[in-house]
Formats: C-alpha cells, sequence, structure tokens
C-alpha cells in the first residue's frame, strides 16, 4: 500500500478505507489476518493516526473488519456472512427507493424477476416449516381487525418464506433488498388502492403450487401479483392528479 498524494481532510480516510478494501477483496489482505497497527498505517498512508481510525471505522461499519481489546488485539479482516451483507443490502435499497433514484417500475420490474428466479427452486427444496409460514401468513392476511401495517408486515413474511425455501444463500442476499425493503415502501405506495383479497388469493395461488411442486403456476401468480402491483401503483398517481387538478396531458409532459 502506497503514500496517499494530499487531498481534503475528508477525502483521505475514504481512500485510505478504500485502499484497504481492495486488498481484502483481491485477497493481500485474508480472512482473520490481522492489519497493522495504526501507527504502522499512519506511516504507511503518509497520514496522521486519527484520520486512519477513521479509515477503521468507515471498514467497520461495511462489516469488514473487527477490532479486538487487549495484548493480542488489533484491526483484523472479517469473515463477512451473507446475513450480515443482507443488512447493508435493504439500508442501499431503501435509500435508492425512497430517494426516487430508482423508479417504481423498475424496481418493482427486478423485485418480482429476482423472486421467480427462486420459484424452480423453491418447489424442489421447500420444507414443511417454509410453506407453514406462507400460510399462516396467509391466514393472517384475511384477519378482519389485521391493520395496512400489519398486512404489510405480513406481506414481507410471506415472500421472505418463498425467497428461504429456495435453499440458496446468494439468492437470499440478492432479494434481502427486493423484498425487506422495496416491498414495505411499495407496500406504502400502493396500499389506499390495492385489494387484500385479491393478493390473498394471489399468495394462496403461489404456496398451493409450491407444496404441488408445480414451478409454471407460481411463477404465473407472481408474474399476476406483479402487474397488479404495477397497476396500483399507476391508480394512486392518477388518483393524486386529479385530486391536484392535473390532467394526464399535462402530468406526462
Amino acid at each position: 500500500m502506497e503514500r496517499l498524494t494530499l487531498g481534503t481532510e475528508g477525502e483521505l480516510p475514504v481512500r485510505i478505507a478504500q485502499a484497504l478494501r481492495d486488498a481484502i477483496v483481491e485477497g493481500r489482505l485474508i480472512v482473520d489476518q490481522r492489519l497493522p497497527s495504526e501507527q504502522e498505517l499512519a506511516e504507511q498512508f503518509g497520514v496522521s493516526r486519527p484520520t486512519v481510525r477513521e479509515a477503521l471505522k468507515r471498514l467497520a461499519a461495511q462489516s469488514l473488519i473487527r477490532t479486538q481489546r487487549g495484548a493480542t488485539g488489533g484491526a483484523f479482516v472479517n469473515r463477512l456472512s451473507y446475513e450480515e451483507a443482507a443488512g447493508q443490502q435493504i439500508t442501499t435499497s431503501t435509500l435508492l427507493l425512497s430517494m426516487n433514484a430508482v423508479d417504481f417500475e423498475t424496481a418493482c420490474e427486478a423485485r418480482y424477476a429476482l423472486e421467480r428466479a427462486c420459484v424452480p427452486f423453491a418447489v424442489q427444496r421447500r420444507k414443511p416449516d417454509h410453506l407453514a409460514a406462507m400460510r399462516a401468513e396467509i391466514f393472517r392476511q384475511g384477519q378482519p381487525g389485521l391493520s395496512d401495517e400489519g398486512f404489510c408486515a405480513s406481506d414481507v413474511a410471506f415472500h421472505r418464506a418463498l425467497v428461504d425455501a429456495a435453499g440458496n444463500p446468494v439468492l437470499s442476499y440478492q432479494l434481502a433488498g427486493a423484498v425487506e425493503a422495496m416491498q414495505p415502501l411499495m407496500n406504502m405506495i400502493t396500499f389506499p388502492a390495492r385489494s387484500r383479497a385479491r393478493i390473498v388469493a394471489l399468495h394462496g395461488q403461489i404456496a398451493d403450487a409450491v407444496e404441488a411442486g408445480d414451478a409454471a403456476t407460481a411463477e404465473d401468480a407472481l408474474a399476476a401479483l406483479a402487474d397488479y402491483t404495477v397497476a396500483l401503483a399507476e391508480d394512486v398517481r392518477r388518483a393524486r392528479r386529479e385530486r391536484a387538478g392535473v390532467s394526464p396531458t399535462a402530468a406526462g409532459r
């Protein structure tokens, strides 16, 4: 790792963190390896110890390193798990969608495309616990006293059970943001116009198909749910335009 050319005080920790991250990703720093001390890193990069400390905090926030106290302590390359990485995926996806960096239709398209990729595996690998979780959420969604917040939470739990049934941690990681971040935001956008009965019916078709080992029917039901979600969002937007007195032609300009 080479000394860094001068930059602003805020840039240097970012650049040091990036250099160390690259070393971890490229295998020059391996899992459980102890990083050089703060003083050693400061000398290598030609910066102050507080600057190095800030860079290490950034790596720790990304779960790339862990710190230990004591005589044998220090900063060590972390063994990152899918579960730890999923939290960052959820946060990033939530921010992207909530800040409108990704439009609703694009997010919906990606979210259901990824979930449909899980279906063939889910029908092969699903276990009784996965089906029981899906059935429990369908039952919960049908309760008349369930709040909108409760319905949204149950919706997420249903799709999480379907994804988990695929038994593929890579797909689960990719879908963490789609299901656990995008799905709640999609629910918030569409809940004023949606029919719970229709969603529950589609969920029932998905669960029945997974239990029967019928991937094609499950994928068709997911596709129908995706189409319905996009249509709901458009209905909500149209209603908002009408309340605001904006004509469809003007809104499309």
